[in-house]
């Protein structure tokens, strides 16, 4: 294997380790009775990490800032056929070793919007 092989398996690596820790941490995972959607919200000092989760998960979009109740914040999101994508790069394997509650709501919202 090639160097540059082994260092783009790494940044693939911590991309995915790090959008599922944000899963974990902050995601929510509904929709709008019509479609699914996986989404972030978090504090506007953190625009450079959404700058990156819309680069690293195409078709995601971010909408804000929003200033609501004395908090700003942005909120991410990613539906539609983008989120099929997603789902599909995401260890749900790993997730429901290391988080069951998290993995559950997106099995939750899978089978709720038919993503199977």
């Amino acid at each position: 294997m090639l160097n540059r092989d082994i260092e783009a398996n790494s940044k693939s690596e911590f991309a995915g380790g790090l959008i599922l820790g944000l899963l974990i941490g902050e995601g929510h995972f509904g929709g709008d009775g019509r479609q699914a959607h996986v989404t972030l919200r978090m504090h506007t000092r953190h625009e450079a990490l959404f700058g990156w989760l819309c680069g690293a998960v195409p078709g995601s979009r971010l909408y804000g800032p929003y200033r609501h109740g004395g908090r700003e914040y942005f909120q991410w999101m990613v539906r539609g056929s983008a989120l099929k994508r997603f789902l599909g790069r995401i260890d749900t394997s790993l997730l429901a070793q290391i988080d069951p509650v998290t993995h559950t709501k997106l099995q939750k919202m899978k089978q709720n919007y038919n993503l199977d």
